[in-house]
């Protein structure tokens, strides 16, 4: 009698003894890059909510607008009341998948990770190449991309077109810890 219950007692419990499956990052950076004659932008946010599933590969990242670190305040205030409006649309967030991923594999592995990109109210399908490190099971994603601010909705008044780039190059770096739930 005392056999079958020990056995539904480890099956009931079997999740505590296995490995979790997710991994988080709390303070991933994303930072971004603007040339123009006039003026560079450029910015970084510290504060990127990022999790991946190792079983899947899925991978979903969050970052509130708002805390994105300017050189001068000016610029944040410009990027995040006239260009993001970030009272309106105060994040944005990427779901994708990262393609023929071996969370087993130890190392540095080249993937590219594919999903879907959502700012200023806008939907975009986006592909990136990324660097993944696995160091004896803690993973490091970085890598680099290029947007078009137009694909975004975002309003540029004419007059100041010179002063703002058509290409932004974003650049971001997320280190995960296994996520206790």
């Amino acid at each position: 009698m005392k056999k079958p219950f020990l056995v539904l007692l480890l099956i009931i419990n079997f999740g505590f003894f296995q490995k979790s499956s997710q991994v988080i990052s709390r303070q991933g950076k994303v930072s971004f890059f603007s040339y123009t004659s006039v003026e560079n932008i450029k910015a970084e946010n510290n504060q990127a909510l990022s999790i991946i599933d190792l079983n899947n590969g899925n991978i979903a990242v969050s970052m509130l607008m708002n805390t994105f670190v300017f050189e001068k305040a000016l610029m944040k205030e410009h990027f995040n009341e006239s260009y993001i409006e970030s009272d309106i649309y105060p994040k944005a967030t990427f779901e994708g998948q990262i393609l023929d991923f071996n969370p087993d594999d130890e190392g540095e592995q080249t993937r590219i990770i594919k999903g879907t990109f959502f700012m200023h109210g806008v939907t975009k399908e986006l592909e990136i190449k990324t660097k993944i490190e696995n160091n004896d099971g803690k993973y490091s994603l970085s890598g680099t991309f290029e947007t078009l601010v137009e694909h975004y909705n975002i309003n540029i008044p004419p007059l100041l077109a010179g002063n703002i780039a058509k290409s932004i190059e974003v650049n971001f770096k997320f280190e995960y810890q296994p996520y206790e739930n």
